[in-house]
């Protein structure tokens, strides 16, 4: 029997925020009005979560080095979060690497990509397309911007840079996506929490698992598992097994890495709760799948630069 993973892990999506710049137009509507969103009520989130907040819900996980995903911060103040990352104490291993957000379509996308990417702690660039019919659910503010000639150029000019792409959008945009990613074939993707698979009828399931295996195909495009219980709120490890088995069964773990989506996943679950989750299903794979869906895939995708933990053993967790 395979034994469970117990080396080093990278996470490679979380979110850091002080509330009091007022830069994260998202939380401040949700603590002003209190409606629900795309995650139900953020209330408990509500609140600002630093490096040692992090540390502190990943204390147990053995975490060596993280990857910060651009946490909704207002485009009309570009480049500042990055700015703030650099002024922040990352000495232990949190926010080793940033996925900056740069809105491709706009005006300044060109000169704004290139002054993100002069960073060396800048390694990708996300700009959600996810886009719902309920306003509540909805990230992007019109379904169909894979195919604007504009936001196309701008992801053309954000891959000649060397930046990855972080993709995150529903299950319904998945044909137009597989065109995007055949489109831009030196383009490394990365698709966000599962493929969000928030509809969770039969058909929304089935929706979501031809989707994934039609993407697992593209070479171009890894595939995070991250904040699966943001779209079953009522999760148990049964429930979300046959979730990640498909994740799997579509990428393979050299091309899919898990991660925590901390603090938004502490909706629903604790940090040691998903990574027990990650842990357990994990454990019937080889300990080399469970090295790469832990810490290789990470590693190679971000450019984290750490060493293999199969060469220099146990590190020292943040």
């Amino acid at each position: 029997m395979t034994q469970r993973y117990d080396g080093p892990v990278i996470d490679p999506h979380h979110h850091l925020w002080d509330l009091g710049l007022q830069r994260h137009p998202w939380l401040q509507k949700a603590q002003t009005s209190g409606d629900e969103t795309a995650f139900g009520s953020l209330a408990p989130i509500l609140c600002d979560y630093g490096i040692d907040d992090y540390r502190a819900d990943a204390a147990r996980q053995n975490v060596v080095a993280t990857v910060h995903v651009e946490a909704g911060w207002s485009v009309a103040y570009p480049l500042e979060e990055s700015r703030w990352l650099e002024g922040l104490d990352r000495s232990s291993g949190v926010a080793r690497r940033y996925v900056a957000r740069v809105p491709l379509d706009g005006p300044h996308a060109a000169r704004l990509l290139e002054a993100e990417a002069e960073n060396p702690n800048v390694v990708g660039i996300r700009d959600i397309l996810s886009w719902h019919p309920d306003v509540a659910k909805r990230f992007a503010q019109r379904p169909d911007r894979m195919g604007d000639p504009a936001w196309r150029a701008g992801l053309a000019h954000a891959t000649r840079l060397g930046l990855v792409f972080d993709l995150m959008l529903y299950p319904w945009q998945m044909a137009e996506a597989l065109d995007l990613v055949q489109a831009f074939p030196d383009t490394l993707f990365v698709l966000n929490h599962g493929g969000s698979p928030v509809d969770r009828t039969e058909d929304g399931i089935a929706l979501w698992r031809r989707g994934l295996r039609a993407l697992g195909g593209k070479p171009n495009l890894r595939l995070k598992i991250s904040d699966l219980v943001a779209y079953d709120h009522d999760w148990t490890l049964e429930s979300l097994r046959p979730v990640i088995e498909h994740c799997l069964d579509c990428f393979g773990p050299e091309r899919a890495m898990f991660a925590s989506d901390f603090p938004v996943a502490g909706l629903r679950a604790s940090f040691d709760e998903v990574y027990q989750v990650f842990r357990t299903v994990a454990a019937e794979l080889s300990w080399d799948e469970q090295r790469a869906l832990f810490f290789a895939t990470a590693n190679d995708t971000y450019r984290l630069d750490m060493a293999d933990p199969a060469e220099t053993g146990r590190g020292s967790h943040v």
